[in-house]
């Protein structure tokens, strides 16, 4: 009975079929990990572009809200934007365009939670005072 315990024959395959699992489902976490942070990345930056646009003097807030939509549907894809809010507001003590954006958070590739991803961006108002 002891030489059937003690045999470790077959082992091996059961080993790396257990470690392979693991190690493979830690890779495609940091992955998509890294898909999240990416599209997190670049909905943030369209929204700072966004404001950017909007602040300036001959603009209108709708075309900060368009160039938002325009660099997140040619960079992530159309649909990530959910919503796209632009208003003017107090930010530091100045007056301030904010541009926030709400949109789908990735969890399986670029599927993911509609509307649980928001991010908001500010820029200074100008004006040709």
């Amino acid at each position: 009975m002891r030489a059937v315990l003690a045999d470790e024959t077959g082992s091996a395959p059961v080993e790396f079929v257990l470690v392979g699992v693991l190690l493979t489902a830690l890779t495609l976490a940091v992955l998509q990990l890294g898909v999240g942070m990416y599209v997190r990345n670049v909905v943030h930056d369209a929204a700072v572009e966004g404001a950017h646009r909007a602040a300036l003097a001959d603009t209108t807030l709708g075309e900060g809200v368009a160039r938002t939509r325009e660099i997140v549907d040619r960079t992530v894809g159309q649909g990530f934007a959910a919503e796209v809010a632009v208003s003017q507001t107090s930010h530091l003590g100045h007056p301030a365009v904010a541009v926030t954006v709400r949109g789908t958070l990735p969890l399986a590739g670029l599927f993911g939670v509609p509307g649980a991803m928001e991010v908001t961006a500010h820029a200074p108002l100008e004006s040709f005072d």
